[in-house]
């Protein structure tokens, strides 16, 4: 033990102190009541033991399960969404198949209404001709007027040169 080194100058010398107190356990007293507790409750720690094994399987069982299920319902949800994008390729071909013959159909609706292939289909699947002239057919109308005339007679002046004058007077109109 250290002690201080210092005189003291009283007539009654003090007690030198350690530097330091030395900590005591206090343990509790043994007793045979307690021995008996312990050695029963000693018997069903095994079991505890067991128990406390067999949650701590059961809980990484348990994550195990739902690490799975999230892992599946991620799969499933990437295979989902890639059938609609399937789906959106195949009707993205089927548009441009749809646009590449519409745009024949518009090409040949063009060469149709040609005149010449108008004139040509209207010969090979018709059976027509070109009018000539001996196909005309004339038709005679009577002379007779079925228009009312007008209750005024209307004037038109013309600004007719004066040679025209003189022939419209020799011939009489």
């Amino acid at each position: 033990m250290a002690y201080r080194n210092s005189y003291q100058y009283e007539t009654s010398p003090r007690k030198l102190e350690p530097e330091y107190r030395p900590v005591k356990k206090k343990y509790p007293k043994k007793s045979t009541a307690r021995k008996v507790e312990t050695t029963q409750k000693q018997a069903p720690k095994p079991k505890t033991k067991a128990k406390r094994k067999m949650k701590s399987q059961a809980k990484v069982v348990l994550y195990i399960g739902v690490v799975f299920a999230v892992l599946f319902a991620i799969s499933y949800r990437n295979s989902l969404i890639n059938e609609d994008f399937s789906k959106i390729k195949s009707l993205k071909n089927d548009l441009a198949a749809i646009q590449k013959e519409n745009g024949q159909l518009q090409v040949s609706i063009e060469n149709s209404l040609n005149l010449q292939n108008v004139e040509q289909s209207a010969k090979e699947l018709l059976g027509m001709q070109k009018l000539n002239s001996t196909q005309a057919v004339y038709i005679n109308l009577p002379k007779q007027d079925y228009v009312e005339p007008a209750a005024e007679e209307i004037k038109k002046e013309e600004d007719v040169a004066w040679y025209q004058k003189i022939i419209n007077l020799v011939l009489g109109k």
